[in-house]
């Protein structure tokens, strides 16, 4: 689709606000109400949902051309789709759809962000969405004997990504994944060099053809390999491989895993067994392409019926958010023995953003760490002594906000919390 298609969604916006905040009923006080970083950040409407909905109607109308401002509007946003959930609490309207497209605009227009474009580089140039790299894709599994599954057969990939795979802080998370499925038995291998970026992160910074090339690369590989099922520990590779690939016609029967949704059930089908006591009280933090995001993609082919409101034929299902990876890893912390979950007011479809989605912890580190910071003081409020989450990128951006803060928080992935269980 292109941003024409999206008109009568974004002519339908009447500035209600219900893209900026949590619903009311999930209100608790006046603090951690805001919904949208880029709006509670900057205070003025432009860069709200409904905000950008105008604009993508004057960028139609010719009334805008891409000017530095604009294109200023147009980065600060994380692309986290809290504005579209909480505008479909109350109306069926598209808005993260019509605002990727913008992205997708400034790129053929040529009126890119330099930062990006750096990003953008090293992935045509080393594979890789994380600049100056200088280690190997596959160097974190030295020493494993892990399988090759474009070498062997195997039932299960399991895909580590290019956060995991290029930063060396982030390989414990990879070796401890592995080590867990090497433990339940699982018959899994990995890709080593041979491993492709996802292609999520360009797509959501606005270069759907170098999405579009990382994708088509991914899955020729991957249906070479006769593997059924796809295992991945970083929400935005899980949300690439789960709805990406399927809007864009390309995941066919690929069963897409979170590694918490994996080893969920592998815990239910008693093949982990956490059994040690870990007497911590910990609060867990949805990352957005792992929830809200992370919902399945509607496949939805008809027309709308312009009338006094909006009528699709046939019915329309719009993606609210509602069936997100929110149960798995809750799941998992609460099978560990002493382990005391409390949560944030904001959760699951309605959760904080990190602050480094859409490009932003690339574009403006400032605006990125101005939001981790505000989940940390949402997270201190809690009681807890330790913030958990399931993404890398989530995990380096908390932790950045922590030092910077000095919080006592500590930050865990969920399975460093269940290696420590058995």
């Amino acid at each position: 689709m292109a941003l024409e298609d999206y008109r009568t969604y974004m002519e339908t916006c009447r500035r209600c606000s219900a893209c900026k905040f949590i619903p009311f009923e999930k209100v608790t006080g006046f603090d951690n109400v805001n919904v949208c970083p880029s709006i509670a950040r900057y205070d003025y409407h432009t860069y709200c949902g409904g905000g950008r909905m105008v604009m993508g109607t004057a960028l139609l109308e010719n009334r805008l051309d891409f000017t530095d401002k604009l294109k200023e509007v147009v980065y600060n946003c994380q692309m986290c789709g809290a504005c579209d959930t909480s505008c479909k609490y109350s109306m069926d309207m598209e808005l993260t759809e019509p605002i990727q497209e913008i992205r997708f605009r400034c790129v053929e227009a040529g009126k890119t962000n330099p930062a990006l474009d750096k990003v953008i580089n090293s992935l045509r140039k080393q594979g890789t969405m994380v600049p100056g790299a200088k280690v190997k894709r596959g160097d974190w599994a030295s020493g494993l004997d892990l399988k090759n599954y474009t070498r062997e057969k195997v039932d299960v990939i399991y895909h580590v990504g290019c956060q995991t795979s290029f930063n060396k802080d982030m390989w414990k998370l990879a070796k401890t994944t592995a080590k867990l499925l090497q433990k339940a038995g699982v018959n899994f291998g990995i890709g080593e060099e041979q491993e492709t970026c996802c292609g999520g992160r360009a797509y959501q910074m606005g270069y759907k053809q170098d999405f579009m090339n990382q994708a088509k690369n991914s899955m020729a590989m991957i249906k070479m390999s006769g593997a059924k099922t796809l295992v991945t520990g970083c929400a935005e590779c899980y949300h690439a491989f789960k709805v990406l690939y399927d809007q864009y016609n390309l995941k066919g029967k690929l069963e897409v895993l979170h590694t918490t949704e994996y080893l969920a059930r592998l815990i239910k089908e008693g093949k982990l067994k956490p059994k040690k006591n870990l007497d911590m009280t910990v609060t867990y933090h949805d990352p957005c392409h792992l929830g809200r995001m992370g919902e399945p993609w509607v496949k939805w082919e008809g027309k709308e019926i312009i009338t006094d409101i909006r009528i699709t034929d046939p019915p329309k299902d719009y993606r609210r958010g509602t069936y997100g990876t929110y149960e798995p890893p809750r799941e998992v912390l609460k099978s560990i023995p002493g382990l005391r979950l409390v949560e944030m007011d904001r959760t699951k479809e309605y959760a904080w953003c990190c602050g480094a989605g859409g490009g932003v912890n690339e574009t403006n580190p400032e605006y990125c760490m101005w939001t981790a910071l505000e989940r940390i003081k949402e997270a201190e409020q809690t009681g807890a002594t330790a913030i958990v989450t399931a993404c890398p990128w989530c995990i380096q951006t908390l932790n950045e906000a922590i030092a910077q803060k000095g919080s006592s928080l500590k930050v865990y992935d969920v399975i460093e919390l269940l290696e420590k269980a058995l």
